[in-house]
């Protein structure tokens, strides 16, 4: 089923998991994936590493068990930096013959040897993906890609990718819903009408959410810095700490009428289902 159909219908939930890489096998990603799916989502979104970090092919793979389950759809993300038409024609072939109709079409991070080849934005390649057939989604930064010149410019890159084809889009983490409701209306002005699935990360340490910052522009509003003093050294108080808040934005956003709620899980079900056992205390998911 498409994806782009579902956010049609419902309010979505949905969480994102990353294929194996060093000590992480395929059957253990898998199992993390299974494990999800107890909570009913609407999807699970699989992510791509691209340049040789020993990921990116089993993306295929666990999207596949995904799928295959019956019981949820499968979301395959795909970066295009550094790829040929050739490379993106035998992935999609590869993700059709796995049951698979969803693709989330991302540039990629810049990187030594990841050059542009033949798609040098994410709204080429989001064109090249419809022409295949497939639900594309794309990214958006509520605060802004990193390389944005202005909240201008961000908006006029993103309306390339809506113009270009894509069905849906999902945001960058962010810690302060405002920011949300902020791009959410800036994307009305501009006209952008497909709906907007928000991405929440739950922190799990100060030194993810100093990571997450530093690598994503994710601002880091008082109110977080507060809880993560107050948790104090012990690392169970801090995901502990940053779980609640990842719920409370969740349930802001469920009750402020966002088209989608994404979970970033950090391949952890214990996050995971502590999010949706909030939502669902709050009526906002079902069992």
């Amino acid at each position: 089923m498409r994806i782009a159909d579902i956010l049609k219908s419902k309010q979505t939930f949905s969480y994102e998991i990353f294929p194996p890489k060093g000590d992480m096998s395929v059957v253990q990603a898998t199992d993390v994936a299974e494990r999800l799916m107890q909570n009913s989502p609407d999807w699970i979104s699989v992510t791509f590493s691209a340049g040789g970090s020993g990921n990116s092919q089993n993306t295929v793979s666990v999207a596949k068990a995904i799928q295959a389950s019956g019981k949820t759809q499968a979301l395959a993300h795909l970066t295009c930096l550094g790829s040929s038409r050739a490379d993106v024609d035998a992935y999609v072939e590869k993700i059709k013959a796995a049951g698979v109709q969803n693709v989330l079409a991302l540039r990629g991070d810049r990187a030594p040897g990841r050059d542009v080849i033949d798609f040098e934005h994410a709204s080429d390649l989001v064109a090249y993906l419809k022409q295949a057939g497939l639900c594309v989604g794309a990214a958006c930064y509520p605060e802004g890609h990193l390389e944005s010149s202005s909240p201008e410019a961000d908006i006029e890159h993103l309306k390339a990718k809506v113009d270009a084809g894509a069905d849906f889009l999902v945001t960058q983490l962010f810690f302060d819903n405002e920011d949300f409701y902020r791009f959410r209306d800036r994307c009305s002005r501009a006209h952008i009408k497909v709906p907007i699935v928000c991405g929440i990360m739950p922190f799990t340490s100060v030194q993810q959410i100093q990571r997450m910052a530093f690598t994503c522009g994710a601002s880091i509003p008082a109110a977080v810095i507060k809880r993560l003093v107050a948790a104090g050294d012990s690392k169970q108080a801090q995901q502990d700490a940053g779980v609640a808040y990842a719920c409370e934005q969740l349930v802001d956003l469920a009750r402020n009428g966002v088209d989608g709620l994404h979970v970033y899980t950090m391949n952890r079900p214990s996050v995971a289902n502590a999010t949706h056992d909030r939502l669902l205390q709050a009526g906002y998911v079902e069992a």
